[in-house]
């Protein structure tokens, strides 16, 4: 840990942020919107403090009336800056996983229960130093919802929190920032960044006994038939099939055997633990690309040989969490 981490301000940040919920749904009231004047509205400040000098001094009715009046606008801007916050409700929606090194878009849906619109939103991390000064900006209309992308990338594999969110507004002067600090209890997978140039595949055996004829029965009808491989062609689409499931279906060719291949632990020799981690997240990819059905062997975990986005994400899911 840093120096800095443990300055009094940064323990004090830290107790402070322990003490709220951890919760993927943010309803924004009095007890959690904060709101202090900006650099701009201390300058306004300032500036009605010298007016109301000078009116004293001069005896200047005009300008008792455009220093109180002045002042009256800027409290109506507190006012609307903070109203421009509460009532809203913040919910984050469940993020899919991603390779480490990579982006992973969170959504926040913004939701106004209101009668009138809420301008100028903005969503960020609480600590930009740490995930990235990056925002996003929004109008939500009344009664009506908004979506929030935001950009989280892990740096390793692994399960991730979402770092604390902060949702601020300057409207409608700039003289007064309102906002709230969420904690959302939303965690993000992060599978090992694949090997870069991909390694060779190991050698791939035929399953035995999956050898089906091409061509059974009655009618025409296609029996020897498997879900669609990318890389088959459009003459092996079974159409008749298609039409009635909905489903992409592929001719088997006589003779021809499901290929299949284990991925290994042994056979990803070389390097560290993230090293050959990586290597096999990149066999992953390799496999499912060309459509054969991979297996995966991990010291004390297994995944049997599958083809598919979900035989896919469980070994992804299994390399990440080893």
């Amino acid at each position: 840990m840093a120096w800095d981490d443990w300055s009094p301000r940064a323990r004090l940040r830290r107790w402070w942020l322990s003490r709220l919920p951890l919760t993927d749904r943010w309803t924004l009231g009095q007890r959690n919107v904060y709101i202090l004047p900006t650099r701009a509205g201390l300058t306004f400040a300032a500036t009605l403090i010298v007016m109301l000098l000078a009116a004293l001094n001069y005896q200047l009715n005009l300008g008792y009336a455009l220093t109180f009046l002045l002042a009256g606008a800027g409290l109506v801007s507190m006012h609307t800056t903070h109203g421009a916050l509460r009532g809203l409700t913040l919910h984050l929606k469940p993020a899919g996983p991603g390779f480490a090194g990579q982006p992973v878009l969170l959504e926040v849906v913004v939701d106004n229960p209101g009668r009138s619109a809420r301008h100028g939103l903005e969503l960020r991390f609480e600590d930009p130093a740490a995930h990235g000064e990056s925002s996003a900006w929004c109008d939500v209309p009344a009664g009506g919802q908004q979506s929030l992308h935001l950009a989280l990338t892990p740096p390793r594999r692994g399960w991730h929190a979402v770092p604390t969110l902060v949702v601020a507004t300057v409207f409608p002067f700039g003289l007064f920032r309102a906002w709230t600090v969420w904690r959302p209890a939303l965690r993000v997978l992060a599978w090992p960044a694949p090997e870069q140039p991909a390694p060779p595949l190991p050698l791939a055996s035929s399953a035995a006994g999956d050898t089906r004829p091409v061509l059974q029965g009655q009618g025409g009808e296609w029996d020897g038939v498997r879900p669609w491989r990318r890389g088959d062609t459009m003459r092996q689409v079974v159409w008749k099939k298609v039409a009635k499931s909905g489903e992409l279906v592929s001719r088997e060719t006589a003779g021809s055997g499901a290929r299949e291949l284990w991925l290994e632990w042994a056979a990803a020799s070389g390097g560290d633990t993230e090293r050959r981690l990586s290597r096999m997240a990149a066999w992953v990819e390799q496999a499912q690309s060309q459509g054969l059905a991979s297996g995966l062997r991990l010291p004390g975990v297994e995944r049997p040989p599958a083809l598919g986005e979900a035989a896919r994400r469980a070994q992804l899911d299994a390399l990440a969490t080893w």
